[in-house]
């Protein structure tokens, strides 16, 4: 059985089904859940789950601890979902090519840093873009400038607002980061 770790800063909806969609799984098991913040609703979902946590700060994320912690756990994947934070250079070269990352855009358009959240949808819609979509990516030493794995895009009519396309958004995620996910470890990352 191979081994995910999500790591996810906020309410953990996309992490929560991934460790749904792998809890019925004979592929892979959502080990742990690494959380940069104590009072992140992931925290709750994953417990609910039976997922072991592991909460830690900016400081312990630089110095090693949380690559100590992974190495001890051993991951096939490294999973980012809604993770805001830059992994360090330690960490992606530990974990080449097993890191990915889902982002709410099509990639390379609407990336980089402070591009998430409603930030992106706000300027999708203030662009009067035609479509948007998500990219799912390797995750490398710059934000979301990872080898794009998977994408999937919506058209829009012009008349959505923000919370509209982030709803439309979320349902591509809730449906294709989980067999994305699958895919790759069914690769032999």
């Amino acid at each position: 059985m191979k081994k995910i770790v999500v790591f996810a800063s906020g309410s953990g909806t996309n992490a929560e089904n991934i460790i749904k969609y792998f809890a019925k799984s004979e592929v892979a098991t959502v080990q742990a859940v690494f959380a940069n913040s104590s009072i992140a609703k992931v925290l709750d979902k994953a417990k609910n789950h039976g997922v072991s946590t592991n909460i830690f700060n900016k400081e312990q994320l630089i110095v090693g601890e949380v690559l100590q912690k992974l190495n001890s756990i051993q991951p096939d994947l490294i999973v980012l979902a809604g993770f805001l934070l830059k992994l360090p250079k330690n960490i992606i070269a530990a974990y080449s090519n097993k890191i990915i990352n889902i982002h709410p855009a099509l990639l390379p358009k609407y990336g980089g840093k402070g591009m998430y959240g409603m930030n992106i949808h706000k300027a999708i819609v203030e662009n009067k873009e035609k479509e948007t979509g998500i990219t799912i990516h390797f995750v490398n030493e710059n934000y979301d400038e990872g080898t794009i794995i998977f994408q999937q895009n919506i058209v829009l009519s012009g008349d959505e607002s923000a919370e509209e396309v982030a709803r439309k958004i979320h349902e591509l995620e809730q449906k294709h980061f989980p067999e994305v996910i699958e895919k790759l470890l069914n690769a032999n990352l």
